[in-house]
């Protein structure tokens, strides 16, 4: 008997930090480093409107006399983030993110983000499926 593939509300992180897009990117690269995260949901009147990694904050250190306290979110981060649902099966998500070769998804119902999904948790649910399917 096959098992129902399981939903990302499974696996993903709950309660994501986020962060405005007004902030700086030495903001952002304190919070990150201060929670030991490495995406950060960006708003804009209480509405998602892009995220940020840690990866283009240091894409954005590679240019010279770049100045993380003066530059604002919307420098580096990604508009339009790939969202799903939480009732959006395991392998759709984890199929979309290694097609478009991104390291997270944010998770919303009723347009209001209720947790993100990385490559971290795709690694951790592979783990426990492994194990408790493979076994």
């Amino acid at each position: 008997m096959t098992k129902a593939i399981p939903s990302i509300q499974k696996f993903m992180s709950t309660s994501p930090h986020t962060i405005g897009v007004d902030q700086t990117l030495a903001q952002a690269k304190k919070v990150m480093h201060d929670l030991s995260i490495r995406h950060l949901p960006v708003l804009k009147g209480g509405s998602i409107v892009g995220i940020i990694s840690e990866h283009d904050i240091n894409f954005m250190l590679s240019f010279k006399g770049v100045d993380l306290k003066n530059e604002k979110i919307d420098q580096a981060m990604t508009f339009d983030p790939v969202m799903v649902e939480s009732t959006t099966q395991l392998d759709e998500v984890c199929r979309n993110m290694a097609e478009k070769k991104i390291g997270s998804v944010l998770i919303q119902d009723n347009h209001k983000l209720v947790g993100i999904f990385t490559w971290v948790d795709a690694l951790k649910a592979m783990d426990e499926l492994l194990k408790t399917r493979l076994k």
